[in-house]
C-alpha cells in the first residue's frame, strides 16, 4: 500500500479569498515504511503573504521571487501522488488549497477524485475525544521528536506527521527505524534472546478487547486492509 503524507504552507487561511500555496512537502510510505521518497517545492504565490501566516512559517514573499509557479509543478506533483492514498492533518485545509490551485491551472478534477484522502485530525479525534489533537500535542502523546519545529515547514511537518501516523496506527515502522539508528549496531550485533523455553502469558479479556479496538482503528485507517482479523485462526481471534 502506497501512501503520501502531505502538508502545505500558504499565504493565508482562505483559498476563496485568493490565498495561494507557497510550499508543498510530501513523504512517501510504502507498506507502512518510510521509503525516503519525497516531493518538495517552494512556490511563487504572486501575491503578498498575510502577517499571521508569515508568523507561522517565516517564509517571505521576497524569498519566493525566483521559485516556480504552481502551474509549473502541477504535473510533477500529480505524477508523484498517482496511485497513492493521501494522509494529511486537517486534510480539508490542504486539499482545499490544492483543489483551488489545480482549478486555477485548468485541472477540473478535484484531488479527492484522484486519490483517497485520510485525515489524521479526524482519526485523532476519534481515538482521543475531548483532548488536544494538533500535531504538537500528538508528538508529545506518541513521543515523536519535534524539537526542530520552531516554525512550520511543509516537508518538516510531513515528516513529523508520517511518524505520528505510524505511531497512532501501530508504530511497527518506528520500531524498525529505531533499530537502524547510528550506534545501534547491525542486526547481527543486536542482543539475542536467551536459550530455553519462553514463558507464554495469555492476554486478559480486557487486553483482547483493547486489541480488537485497535484493529478496528487500523482497519479504518488502512481502508479495510488490516490483515490480522481475516488471516488469524479463529481460536486466536475468539
Amino acid at each position: 500500500m502506497r501512501q503520501i503524507v502531505l502538508d502545505t504552507e500558504t499565504t493565508g487561511l482562505e483559498p476563496s479569498h485568493g490565498h495561494r500555496i507557497i510550499e508543498i512537502g510530501c513523504v512517501e510510505l510504502l507498506n507502512r515504511r518510510i521509503t525516503g521518497g519525497t516531493f518538495h517545492r517552494y512556490l511563487n504565490p504572486e501575491r503578498d503573504i498575510d502577517a499571521g501566516a508569515l508568523a507561522v512559517h517565516g517564509i517571505s514573499r521576497e524569498s519566493l521571487a525566483d521559485q516556480p509557479r504552481f502551474a509549473e509543478i502541477a504535473d510533477a506533483l500529480l505524477e508523484f501522488l498517482e496511485g497513492a492514498e493521501i494522509v494529511a492533518h486537517n486534510a480539508s485545509f490542504d486539499v482545499g488549497f490544492l483543489d483551488a490551485e489545480l482549478e486555477r491551472c485548468g485541472r477540473a478534477l478535484k484531488l479527492a477524485e484522484r486519490c483517497p484522502v485520510l485525515d489524521t485530525l479526524v482519526l485523532a479525534r476519534e481515538m482521543h475525544p475531548g483532548q488536544r489533537n494538533n500535531l504538537d500535542a500528538l508528538c508529545k502523546r506518541y513521543n515523536v521528536d519535534n524539537t526542530g519545529r520552531e516554525l512550520h515547514g511543509a516537508l518538516l511537518d510531513a515528516r513529523i506527521l508520517a511518524e505520528v501516523y505510524l505511531a497512532m496506527t501501530g508504530g511497527q515502522a518506528a520500531l524498525e527505524l529505531a533499530a537502524l539508528e547510528p550506534g545501534a549496531g547491525s542486526l547481527a550485533e543486536q542482543p539475542v534472546r536467551p536459550a530455553g523455553p519462553l514463558k507464554v502469558l495469555p492476554a486478559s479479556a480486557a487486553e483482547l478487547r483493547e486489541h480488537e479496538q485497535m484493529l478496528a482503528v487500523i482497519g479504518k485507517a488502512s481502508g479495510g486492509k488490516c490483515l490480522w482479523p481475516s488471516s488469524a485462526p479463529a481460536e486466536r481471534r475468539s
